[in-house]
C-alpha cells in the first residue's frame, strides 16, 4: 500500500472513531440526567454542588456526555486502530493483535469503573474531611465533573499496566526480574497512595491496594510467561542449528 493510501486509511478511522464517539455523546446526553447523578451520588449530603454561569447546567451536561461518549467509544477506538495496523501483519500476528485489542479494553473499562465506584468515593471522603466550621465545600460542578473525567482517564490507563507488561516483555525491554527487584517498592507506593486516600480505615486501605497490588503481581506473571516462550523459542533454534 503507498504512503498516500495510508493516510486515506488512517484518515478514514480516525473519522470512524470521532463518528463512534460522536453516537456514544449522543446516546449519552439522553441519559446524562442520570448518568449526572451516578456521578454525584459519592458527594457528602452536606455539600452543595454549584454552578457559576448562566449555561453552567447545560453546559455540564454536554460535558458529561462527552466524558461518556469516550468511554464508550473506547472499544471502537481499540477496533480502529487494529483493523489499520492488521494489514501489516502476518498471519501469525493477527490472533495476537486481536487479543491485545480485546484486552486493552477490557482492563481500560474496568479501570474506569474502579475509578467510578471506588476511587472517586475514598478521594471525596479525604478531600473533604480538612472542612471546617470556618472552610464550607461549595464545590463547582464543572470542576467535580473534570476532576472525575481526570480520574476515570488515570485508573483507565493505570489498568493497562498488565497489557503494557505483555508488549514491553515482548519486545525485551521489561524483564520479569526488574519486576521483581522493584516489587517491594511498588507495595510501599501503593500502600501510601491507599493510606493517604482512606485514613485511618486499615480495612478499606487493604481493599484499595489489593486491586493495584494484584495489577502488578498480574504483570510480573504475564512478563515472566513471554520470557520463557522466548527462551523456549531461542532453545528450539539453537538446536535445531
Amino acid at each position: 500500500m503507498a504512503f498516500l493510501e495510508h493516510l486515506e486509511e488512517l484518515r478514514w478511522r480516525i473519522l470512524k472513531s470521532l463518528a463512534a464517539v460522536i453516537i456514544a455523546s449522543i446516546v449519552a446526553y439522553i441519559f446524562s440526567s442520570h448518568l449526572l447523578n451516578l456521578l454525584i451520588r459519592p458527594v457528602p449530603p452536606d455539600v452543595q454542588l454549584i454552578f457559576t454561569a448562566p449555561a453552567g447546567a447545560f453546559l455540564i451536561r454536554i460535558k458529561i456526555s462527552l466524558i461518556f461518549g469516550l468511554l464508550g467509544g473506547v472499544p471502537v477506538l481499540f477496533y480502529q486502530a487494529w483493523k489499520f495496523i492488521f494489514p501489516g501483519l502476518f498471519d501469525s500476528e493477527i490472533k495476537l493483535v486481536s487479543v491485545v485489542v480485546l484486552s486493552g479494553t477490557v482492563c481500560f473499562l474496568l479501570g474506569a469503573a474502579f475509578a467510578l465506584f471506588i476511587i472517586l468515593p475514598l478521594g471525596l471522603r479525604f478531600l473533604f474531611s480538612f472542612q471546617t466550621a470556618q472552610l464550607m465545600p461549595m464545590p463547582d460542578i464543572n470542576n467535580y465533573v473534570g476532576f472525575a473525567g481526570r480520574l476515570f482517564l488515570a485508573f483507565g490507563v493505570v489498568f493497562e499496566l498488565p497489557l503494557l507488561s505483555f508488549i514491553l516483555s515482548k519486545m525485551g525491554i521489561l524483564t520479569p526480574s526488574f519486576l521483581r527487584r522493584q516489587r517491594r517498592y511498588a507495595i510501599v507506593v501503593i500502600f501510601i497512595a491507599a493510606a493517604i486516600l482512606t485514613p485511618p480505615d486499615v480495612i478499606t486501605q487493604v481493599l484499595l491496594a489489593a486491586p493495584l497490588i494484584l495489577l502488578y503481581e498480574i504483570s510480573v506473571w504475564i512478563s515472566a510467561a513471554v520470557s520463557r516462550e522466548q527462551q523456549d523459542k531461542k532453545q528450539d533454534t539453537i538446536e535445531k542449528e
